[in-house]
């Protein structure tokens, strides 16, 4: 039996593109994960879109197995973020479920702040490295969703529902 087309939660609409995303915050001595792109900018946490029928934390547990080659724990989820913004001429809304996860520590680790892990997903091609948290680290890196870049030094007890308008 042949297994059934994927649907991700993209959505075009209105000239613009609606995406629901999962992404992961993982820790270890200190540092961020953090991946790319290699064709874009900008560095974000690892995970993906959520496909139709599928919880935001399995949809990141696959993420990071696809994208990583690694079973990851997915915790409680630290931040829903809203964000607004324009990537290649197009206009994104999208909605980010942001958890934090535990990965083997089999996983690549250099706390140098090189790249780490390469892997291919799809079309594209993704660089992973482990960077510290300060503002001014991360600011340097165009991390996304910049909105998170004062908020990931510290730690906190509740879920954050965060808004980020870019244009």
């Amino acid at each position: 039996m042949s297994e059934a087309p994927r649907t991700m939660l993209s959505l075009d609409v209105g000239g613009g593109r609606f995406n629901f995303r999962a992404a992961a915050i993982v820790r270890r001595e200190g540092l961020l994960l953090v991946h790319q792109v290699r064709s874009h900018g900008d560095w974000l946490f690892p995970g993906g879109r959520v496909e139709y029928g599928e919880s935001s934390a399995s949809a990141l547990a696959r993420e990071i197995e696809e994208e990583m080659g690694v079973t990851a724990t997915v915790g409680a989820p630290s931040f829903v973020i809203e964000s607004f913004f324009v990537l290649e001429g197009k206009r994104f809304h999208e909605i980010g479920a942001y958890y934090s996860v535990d990965v083997p520590s089999s996983f690549a680790f250099d706390a140098s702040g090189a790249v780490c892990f390469s892997s291919r997903d799809g079309d594209v091609d993704l660089d992973f490295k482990w960077v510290h948290p300060e503002p001014a680290v991360l600011t340097a890196l165009n991390f996304r969703p910049a909105i998170l870049i004062d908020k990931l030094a510290g730690s906190h007890a509740n879920t954050q529902h965060l808004i980020e308008v870019c244009e």
